[in-house]
């Protein structure tokens, strides 16, 4: 058989760390795990706090809002592996109470949206039979959370170039201010999560098809809330599920047999997120 492969991008800590625990465990000492991050420090910190037993977890330098990063790294596996088995984009940047949105969207959508595309592009091809690609996005991730006047920005993109296109306005609008006067939420996380979601579908129309012919998954998930700092500072978290005990549902889809109807959707605690009114 062949070893299995794995990879967490934002994986230093909170739910990519869980992750990257969560697969070592459910793997063998002949499969790998990479636990990838854009600081060498971090990630060596990360890969030698876990424990030990199971796959084999090897840290990687990856940081989405690099241009061609996420490439370099797909063709390295490629070369060494042949091809991934699970593959969970978990990379984002957290935006703060006190955050002007203005002067944070240019870093914000690089990471969270254009890094979400540069990881689906990059690692969709190298998907293997029965293979798993995840985006970690979220609930606010669906058009029921922008104003209906905005619905055909993204309702039915063809491909991630049409994503980046209609990302990339919106940070523009929110750059100059012109978003502020318009229909565009203030809260930046939900266009940027409803782009997440428009990339996995957009990708996913392409190749729905061949992929569950071949047992293959790409869904987006919502993790729900987690205590963590970051939601500390905008939720009251208390009681709310740590990231390893977020983390079992994501590693459910993971390792369970593939439901079609969860195949390019939004997916939480196993059940399909609906993507727009009626």
């Amino acid at each position: 058989m062949t070893p299995k492969v794995a990879l967490v991008t934002g994986a230093t800590q909170g739910l990519g760390l869980a992750l990257v625990e969560g697969l070592a465990q459910r793997l063998t000492p002949a499969d790998t795990v990479y636990l990838t991050g854009r600081d060498l420090d971090r990630v060596t910190q990360a890969v030698a706090a876990l424990p030990g037993g199971g796959a084999r977890v090897r840290g990687e330098i990856l940081d989405v809002a690099q241009t061609g990063a996420a490439d370099r790294l797909a063709a390295q596996l490629a070369d060494r592996h042949g091809g991934v088995d699970i593959m969970f984009g978990n990379a984002v940047m957290r935006a703060g109470p006190g955050d002007d949105p203005r002067t944070i969207v240019d870093a914000y959508a690089e990471v969270n949206n254009f890094g979400t595309t540069r990881v689906l592009r990059a690692f969709a091809p190298l998907l293997r039979d029965n293979g798993r690609l995840i985006v970690v996005a979220s609930s606010l991730g669906t058009l029921y959370h922008l104003a209906p006047v905005l619905h055909g920005r993204f309702a039915e993109l063809s491909s991630l170039d049409d994503v980046d296109e209609q990302v990339a306005a919106w940070r523009d609008a929110v750059r100059d201010g012109s978003a502020r006067g318009g229909a565009w939420p203030g809260f930046v996380n939900i266009p940027s999560k409803i782009g997440q979601v428009a990339a996995v579908r957009a990708l996913a129309s392409q190749r729905r098809e061949q992929d569950l012919a071949r047992g293959i998954l790409l869904a987006a998930v919502c993790p729900g809330m987690m205590n963590t700092p970051t939601s500390a500072l905008w939720w009251d978290v208390t009681g709310a599920p740590t990231p390893a005990q977020a983390a079992a549902a994501l590693l459910k889809l993971a390792f369970d047999p593939v439901d079609p109807g969860h195949y390019g959707e939004l997916v939480r605690d196993g059940r399909t997120l609906p993507w727009a009114p009626g």
